[in-house]
């Protein structure tokens, strides 16, 4: 049972330190070598846990996911209304604050790698297909006279409309401040409500 607890606080050291390599030199600076010494421990040991790089990019945007899909979970319990809880999770979702916008860049990072990489493709795919059945949940809860079509439409352009903020506040986050980002949420769900 130690040695179990004592390889879970490893791999739980090396994904801290992967999280960190990742938000401040990005997708490119992910090494193994990197990740071994903001862990602390050696490349070998790095290399016990995750035998190549790519299973270690693997084992970031999973992370990254569950991280999401977390606070994602906690926004959803949080409100009493429908309307209420599809308001908390694409806030949630949008990157207002610093924190999230370094995870907005490291997403970013990962969709661009995921261009190059079948695998990673897979698993951005996987996980936004997940949000998008999240969002499309909400909605039909929040607008039940919908067809599927209507839910999954109006889904698919919530969804876009979250990750299009995430991805240009990366870069410019004086225009799309977390203001703009709400405004631009709380415009989309006037839409809901309207139609």
């Amino acid at each position: 049972m130690a040695r179990r607890r004592d390889l879970e606080g490893h791999q739980e050291r090396l994904s801290t330190a992967t999280w960190s390599v990742l938000a401040e030199h990005g997708l490119a600076g992910l090494t193994l070598r990197a990740v071994a010494e903001r862990a602390g421990c050696s490349t070998g040991l790095v290399l016990h846990t995750f035998p190549d790089k790519q299973a270690l990019l693997v084992h970031a945007r999973t992370l990254l996911h569950e991280r999401t899909a977390a606070r994602a979970d906690a926004a959803q319990a949080s409100g009493l209304e429908p309307l209420d809880a599809l308001r908390a999770v694409l806030m949630q979702a949008a990157s207002g604050s610093d924190d999230k916008r370094e995870e907005a860049r490291v997403w970013v990072g990962f969709l661009a790698a995921a261009l190059a990489d079948p695998e990673l493709a897979r698993l951005h795919q996987a996980h936004n297909r997940a949000f998008l059945r999240r969002i499309q949940h909400l909605l039909a809860a929040c607008r039940p006279d919908w067809s599927e079509d209507q839910t999954m439409g109006s889904a698919k352009a919530l969804v876009s409309l979250v990750e299009g903020l995430n991805a240009l506040a990366a870069v410019d986050p004086d225009t799309y401040s977390a203001a703009a980002q709400q405004a631009a949420i709380e415009a989309a769900l006037h839409q809901i409500r309207a139609e």
